[in-house]
């Protein structure tokens, strides 16, 4: 079956932030408030890395408020990587100090964008969905930032299951906040043909990673390969890079 290769990239960007060590969050707790620091230079970095890919999913990308400097950075990022296309979902709003939000970057035109609020036991989380191709086996590219606790994740899975569970091409990124093989990681695979991945890359905390909480998933109709991690400019995580085989009858319009 003919197919076309993608570079897909998902990057928790910590809104241009830099971290290095743990006490960097508190001795630079400043930074997540104030548009002071290196921010532009840090978005510059990580448009650099972005352009090398064709779709990116970015998380915690501030859609402009006071610690940006009320720069739209997913804007920001499409026009410094050369991306005709770009979306993005605000979630979580401190006042107008601060705000983030997942994002989209993409080379190839969506047919559809959508967005859905995530449910938890506190709000502002949320799924960006695009898709492209049209019909039911249209590609579908979902972006999430998942809660740290384990109780609304589950509830969270559970809703990004039913969303994608009759997409037989589909992939899913982002900041799970957990690695791929807890307990509530299997309603997603239950629920979907998303495939747990091959093997788990530690992508946090980025200085010294020893997590997995960052993941590319896809459904068992692409084909990947290439699976690595790599910095994000000075965000705690680690951004994944993978090359997917995408059948050309998904990507048809």
């Amino acid at each position: 079956m003919p197919s076309q290769r993608l570079k897909l990239l998902s990057a928790n960007i910590q809104a241009g932030s830099s971290t290095r060590r743990y006490s960097d969050y508190a001795t630079r707790s400043w930074s997540h408030v104030l548009p002071a620091g290196r921010k532009r230079d840090m978005l510059d970095t990580i448009a650099r890395l972005a352009g090398e890919h064709d779709i990116v999913g970015l998380q915690e990308s501030d859609p402009g408020s006071w610690r940006s400097g009320f720069t739209n950075q997913t804007h920001y990022l499409a026009e410094q990587g050369g991306f005709d296309y770009w979306s993005h979902q605000p979630n979580r709003r401190v006042g107008s100090v601060a705000s983030s939000a997942n994002g989209l970057l993409s080379k190839l035109e969506p047919v559809e964008v959508s967005d859905h609020p995530l449910p938890g036991r506190i709000s502002g989380r949320g799924v960006l969905t695009a898709r492209f191709g049209e019909g039911d086996s249209g590609l579908t590219i979902a972006v999430a930032h998942l809660s740290l606790g384990a109780q609304s994740r589950r509830s969270q899975l559970s809703f990004i299951a039913e969303l994608l569970h009759d997409h037989p091409n589909a992939v899913l990124m982002g900041d799970f906040n957990c690695p791929p093989d807890r307990p509530e990681m299997d309603i997603l695979y239950r629920g979907t043909n998303l495939q747990p991945p091959a093997c788990a890359v530690h992508t946090f905390p980025s200085w010294k990673p020893q997590r997995a909480i960052d993941h590319i998933l896809v459904t068992s109709s692409l084909r990947c390969e290439g699976m690595r991690a790599m910095p994000a400019a000075f965000s705690d995580h680690l951004a994944l890079s993978v090359e997917l085989e995408v059948p050309e009858a998904a990507l048809a319009r």
